[in-house]
């Protein structure tokens, strides 16, 4: 899916919203806990409520990854559905990969050939050469630029020496390793204002935006910072819309999460 894709997806569904797969036993409906697939009975009910109203989603591969082969098994069946069911939504394997060329290439191979995902999130730490394997035509590179965990500030916020922070610096270096056509950059939500910033550096790319809900980050906020003229970013809800509700109607609740947040974003948009 390419830049123009996607936004045509965002104005006709009015939404920025990515729905994130964060797919954990301990929180699923206890109803489901014994199905042979528990993970893509899940995420299929969910998709299937929940598919109008976002134009991405992202499926954390950590949660799959820490089942082995029957939660790899999973990741895959659910790319697939939503491949089959819902191909206009936008698929990113959250993965946070980085690695030196050879590596960089089979993991890029994992999630654009054997997947066939959109993107992949990737940690800029090594250079062009753990980045550049995944400039595949038509895919997209997610790199990781200011995030909102607590420990971002260890290496993030670091002058660089130039009048730069080291997040600063990771954009500005990074932009010219792809386009506002083929990279994206990871912003979180609960540091809305340093997109004034990043939007200096990085002014026509996507950007993923975690934190909005569960973490506390704040849509109009976001909004207000972030929105180019292309819009710009994915807002990215986990948790608030997941795990909503534990019984048999966790589906119809997730629904009424996500247009909540899929009515703020129509109005957002429409200024």
């Amino acid at each position: 899916m390419n830049r123009d894709q996607l936004y045509d997806e965002i104005r006709r569904k009015q939404s920025f919203l990515c729905l994130g797969l964060d797919t954990e036993m301990s929180k699923i409906p206890e109803h489901l806990r014994g199905d042979e697939f528990p993970f893509f009975s899940f995420n299929k009910e969910i998709l299937d409520a929940t598919h109008d109203l976002m134009v991405a989603c992202k499926p954390n591969v950590a949660f799959y990854e820490s089942m082995g082969t029957h939660g790899w098994t999973q990741f895959e069946m659910t790319v697939r559905y939503i491949r089959q069911q819902y191909p206009e939504i936008f698929i990113i394997a959250d993965a946070k990969r980085g690695d030196i060329g050879n590596t960089a290439r089979k993991y890029a191979e994992t999630f654009f050939q054997q997947m066939d995902c959109d993107a992949v999130t990737v940690s800029p730490y090594m250079g062009i050469d753990s980045v550049t394997p995944f400039g595949y035509p038509g895919k997209w590179t997610v790199l990781l630029a200011l995030t909102s965990n607590p420990g971002a500030d260890d290496f993030q916020m670091l002058p660089t020496g130039n009048n730069e922070r080291l997040f600063e610096t990771v954009l500005r270096k990074s932009s010219a390793w792809g386009t506002a056509g083929n990279m994206m950059y990871v912003v979180g939500a609960t540091r809305a204002s340093m997109l004034v910033k990043v939007r200096e550096i990085v002014p026509d790319h996507f950007l993923l935006i975690p934190g909005v809900g569960a973490q506390g980050g704040d849509l109009k906020e976001v909004a207000e910072y972030g929105l180019n003229s292309k819009c710009g970013l994915l807002v990215n809800s986990s948790r608030a819309i997941l795990y909503a509700d534990s019984t048999k109607r966790f589906a119809e609740v997730a629904r009424e999460k996500a247009m909540e947040m899929q009515r703020e974003m129509a109005g957002l948009l429409g200024k």
